[in-house]
């Protein structure tokens, strides 16, 4: 008889706070305001002005990124908290060992994400 592996959800826990911490230093660093001087424009010829507003852009897309990253985060932290982690958000089956381990953050049942 084959046996599942089981959970140490005090590890992943850790693991999680761990990533947490991460996300959020990097979502500051990408969030703080432009240095002063520096000027977002988006004018007719490439400039100076041009190529920071590109690379704004840029850094407001890569921190919606680690904002959806930090809500998996914390949602998983709640799931732990409340004693349902490992269970999917969508219809309550459990989630499997390997999506766990591989992604720690994960609320949702493959079947449930692609169904979405």
């Amino acid at each position: 008889m084959c046996q599942h592996p089981v959970v140490d959800i005090s590890e992943i826990a850790a693991l999680l706070q761990r990533r947490r911490l991460e996300l959020v230093a990097d979502l500051e660093r990408l969030t703080a305001p432009p240095p002063p001087g520096s000027t977002v424009a988006f004018g007719k010829r490439v400039g100076d002005g041009t190529s920071e507003a590109v690379e704004r852009m840029s850094t407001t897309a890569a921190a919606r990124s680690l904002a959806r990253s930090l809500a998996d985060v914390d949602r998983a932290l709640e799931k732990i908290a409340a004693g349902t982690y490992g269970l999917c958000d969508r219809c309550g089956a459990t989630i499997p060992f390997l999506r766990l381990t591989a992604l720690p953050a994960t609320s949702h049942c493959v079947e449930c994400l692609t169904a979405s």
